[in-house]
């Protein structure tokens, strides 16, 4: 649910508007706390010069790159992890989106032109 600009046209579409999107964004909380295990990063298989593959988690955190090598069982595991993970980020960023329209929409209702 996006909602864009011009905000509201009366005070009763801006209250639905914010009660909209303060619903939306409770929604959020509850599906990031009920996330679980996580780690960013993408997974590839590579070959070796000898024959043979391997799995490997490859991220950067905190501005290091990293990478990692996953056994064959754990696979399914850090695949699961990895797409927690970017759902978490879709989440936040929905989140922190809702966020900057909820409070333009409480500063028209209120008539605060001011940031």
């Amino acid at each position: 649910m996006h909602l864009t600009s011009p905000m509201c046209h009366d005070n009763d579409t801006c209250m639905n508007k914010i009660h909209d999107i303060a619903q939306r964004i409770e929604r959020i909380k509850s599906e990031l706390a009920a996330l679980g295990d996580m780690r960013p990063g993408s997974l590839s298989v590579q070959g070796r010069s000898w024959g043979g593959k391997y799995v490997q988690l490859s991220y950067t955190h905190r501005g290091k790159g990293h990478t990692e090598y996953v056994r064959g069982e754990k696979r399914d595991e850090v695949e699961r992890q990895v797409k927690t993970y970017r759902r978490f980020r879709e989440l936040t960023k929905e989140w922190v989106d809702l966020a900057i329209e909820l409070c333009k929409l409480k500063q028209e209702a209120t008539g605060d032109s001011g940031a």
